[in-house]
């Protein structure tokens, strides 16, 4: 017998550009938004992001460290992208030189980072990874990362993602029951919530039905195929296909129907996958108030950081498509005037070794250094520290620059939940180790 899973996928396959969503008919497009709108927008960065090349202290002591330990991975000054620091005003801290757009927007307050995050069960010292003490589930495994930063389950599986969790407890805030999460990157476990089903579109792609043109012949086979979706066959497994179909295409007229009457964005954005995915997003940020969201959650990816080898040349593609599209979807904020209620994040499956290997790449490691976007993000500065650039020193697990977090998932997470409107009492019920770091969220976010 199928799954509740295995038939979602099963009649994903029938509507083409919709991953589908069980239960509950959506009603008519509200006709009023929310004044209070505010929208998470999650940019995975699959493969593990090398993000010691990412933004780099450029300080005299910790540049000449940085430089003798990368190697041949090192950049240069001229490969980087000077910044001004919002706490000293002077610039310790610069970005790779092909993410010119978001260096300028940390000069401009308009972006910050948050340094070594990770998976974590709690605070985690190198002699207790040494001793392996309460450390999460297969670590240095893509799966299980990318699985654990959706989640924030560092110790087990889980059913459910955090995004998901979250949209359970703020979906009544909606108008309509049209889905929280949205993914433009495909299915995504980050939203899916014991209440809340994602749904997955593809940027671009009409999201009618394929097969039907609008005529009177096929308006009829239509009418035809949704009337049989309403049939009572006796049994359960097709009665729940049917509901899952049915509840999509009314779903994707509730979308269609409201993209056909927005006015096109003036913003450009670039001709890459991310570019199209966030335009998407753009647009039905545009549309909220049609469709009744006070509340939504997005899900956008770009892929290809697994470098273990030639990394140098894979981040000269990968990170101009990252700066472009986000400072384009920077942009289209602004013009849709919603730029301090949209926060944009990143996540990776984990960072990757301060070592270089013989190829020129670097291997699996663990912290992290993510990127937070947004009119209400405290931009300009750098939240949490910079790991000790030495091998064997107290951030590294052993000898090769695998940094140990100091700051959770849980923690990260629950500052931009806490943001977009999940009581602190509830926090810990979104990410179930939040009270092993005292229950504190971060201050990157007003």
């Amino acid at each position: 017998m199928l799954s509740r899973r295995g038939f979602v996928k099963v009649s994903a396959a029938s509507v083409a550009s919709l991953a589908l969503r069980p239960f509950g008919l959506l009603p008519a497009l509200a006709q009023s938004g929310s004044s209070d709108y505010r929208a998470l927008v999650c940019v995975f960065l699959f493969g593990g992001n090398d993000s010691n090349n990412m933004v780099v202290p450029v300080d005299d002591t910790n540049f000449r460290a940085y430089s003798s330990i990368r190697g041949s991975l090192a950049l240069t000054a001229a490969e980087l992208t000077p910044t001004v620091y919002a706490a000293t005003g002077n610039a310790p801290y610069a970005f790779h030189g092909d993410l010119a757009e978001l260096a300028s927007m940390f000069s401009n307050k308009e972006l910050a980072v948050v340094a070594n995050v990770g998976s974590l069960l709690q605070p985690t010292t190198r002699a207790q990874y040494q001793a392996q003490q309460s450390l999460p589930l297969n670590l240095f495994s893509h799966s299980d990362q990318q699985l654990q930063w959706q989640t924030s389950v560092a110790s087990g599986h889980s059913a459910t993602g955090w995004a998901g969790r979250a949209a359970d407890l703020i979906a009544s805030q909606n108008s309509s029951n049209f889905p929280t999460f949205l993914s433009v990157a495909g299915n995504s476990l980050m939203g899916t919530g014991v209440s809340t089903q994602p749904v997955a579109l593809n940027p671009g792609q009409s999201l009618d039905l394929k097969g039907f043109n609008g005529s009177a012949a096929s308006n009829a086979r239509l009418n035809a195929l949704e009337n049989l979706l309403t049939l009572e066959t006796g049994l359960k497994l097709v009665q729940a296909s049917n509901a899952v179909l049915s509840d999509s295409i009314a779903d994707a007229k509730a979308l269609d129907a409201a993209l056909s009457k927005a006015t096109p964005l003036k913003t450009t954005f670039p001709k890459t996958g991310l570019g199209a995915q966030l335009q998407q997003v753009a647009q039905i940020i545009q549309v909220r108030d049609g469709l009744g969201m006070s509340r939504q959650i997005f899900f956008a990816s770009l892929g290809g950081f697994d470098t273990h080898t030639v990394e140098l040349e894979t981040h000269r593609q990968l990170y101009p498509q990252l700066s472009q599209a986000l400072a384009a979807f920077s942009n289209a904020l602004v013009e849709l005037g919603v730029e301090n209620n949209v926060t944009t994040f990143t996540e990776s499956d984990f960072s990757r070794t301060f070592q270089p290997t013989t190829g020129d790449g670097s291997d699996h490691a663990w912290g992290s250094h993510h990127l937070v976007m947004g009119g209400a993000v405290k931009g300009g500065d750098i939240y949490g520290q910079f790991p000790t650039f030495v091998l064997g020193g107290p951030n590294d697990t052993d000898t090769r620059g695998r940094w140990i977090p100091t700051i959770a998932i849980d923690q990260y997470g629950a500052t931009l939940c806490k943001w977009f409107g999940i009581p602190v009492s509830s926090l810990s019920s979104v990410f179930p180790n939040f009270t092993n770091f005292g229950a504190q969220t971060l201050s990157f976010l007003g």
